[in-house]
């Protein structure tokens, strides 16, 4: 990772193509958002539900940022009410590798503090 790696996207300057990949899927709900589509598609209420905290106003914006940055589809059926499904492009698709090691690496690090929080629990435990 030596030498200077700078490069320009629509005008933004980037050192290095982690800080590209942060800029496209970062933040607190975007990579949620994509575990949620990995199942398959989804639609806005179905996401809502499983996205537990977010707010329509941050939803749709995600979504929208997601879909610009060709990550996802977004597929609106003409009916009333209606009716709007969400799912990965084939771009969106070439992540699932990288948040299944993400959830691979969260399901360890939970366990590794849980099992430490038991041990702690054990030894604060005084016989009287």
């Amino acid at each position: 990772m030596k030498g200077n790696n700078k490069f320009k996207i629509n005008e933004k300057a980037y050192y290095c193509p982690v800080e590209l990949t942060l800029d496209i899927i970062g933040g607190k709900w975007k990579i949620i958002i994509l575990w949620q589509l990995l199942s398959g598609t989804k639609r806005y209420g179905e996401l809502r539900k499983l996205v537990s905290g977010i707010t329509h106003k941050m939803l749709t914006q995600q979504l929208r940022e997601l879909e610009d940055d060709g990550i996802i589809n977004r597929k609106v059926y003409e009916v009333v009410p209606p009716h709007v499904e969400y799912s990965l492009t084939e771009r969106g698709e070439q992540l699932k590798p990288v948040l299944m090691l993400m959830g691979e690496w969260g399901s360890q690090f939970r366990t590794e503090i849980v099992s430490a929080e038991a041990i702690e629990e054990c030894e604060s435990v005084t016989v009287s």
